[in-house]
This record gives C-alpha cells, structure tokens and sequence, in this order.
C-alpha cells in the first residue's frame, strides 16, 4: 500500500472523528481500511514464510501453519 492511500485513510479518520464524514467517504474508507488490513496480512505470511525453527536436538524446519501441524497430528 502506498503512502498516498495511507494519508487518506488518516485524512478520512480526521474527518470521522471530526463528525463530517459523508456517507460516501464511509465507503471510501471501509475499502481503504480492508485494503490495508490485506496489505498488513499478506506481508506478515510473507515474513512468516522465512521463519525457521531450531529444535532443541539442533533440527531446523520451516514455521508451518496450526492448522497444517493439526492436519499432520491426525494422520
């Protein structure tokens, strides 16, 4: 996400706060603020996907999901 959205979804959040947010800028910042909650996900699974862990016995292995880890458990 661009510093340029980011400024409008403060910008946007001023006006909110302010009281003289019209219906249509409500809109405009819902879809800003999901676009940049996307942004802020996509990056965290991003810097997860490098994670490696060192098990006490010296193994290494990739960070894996729960719900991977659960599925392997059940087999």
């Amino acid at each position: 996400m661009d510093d340029k959205k980011i400024a409008r979804i403060n910008e946007l959040y001023k006006k909110k706060k302010a009281g003289t947010l019209t219906e249509e800028e409500a809109k405009e910042q819902a879809l800003l603020r999901a676009e940049y909650i996307e942004s802020v996900r996509n990056n965290l699974r991003a810097s997860l996907a490098n994670v490696s862990i060192q098990e006490k016995d010296g193994s290494i292995h990739p960070l894996r999901s729960k719900k991977a880890v659960e599925v392997r458990n059940e087999k």
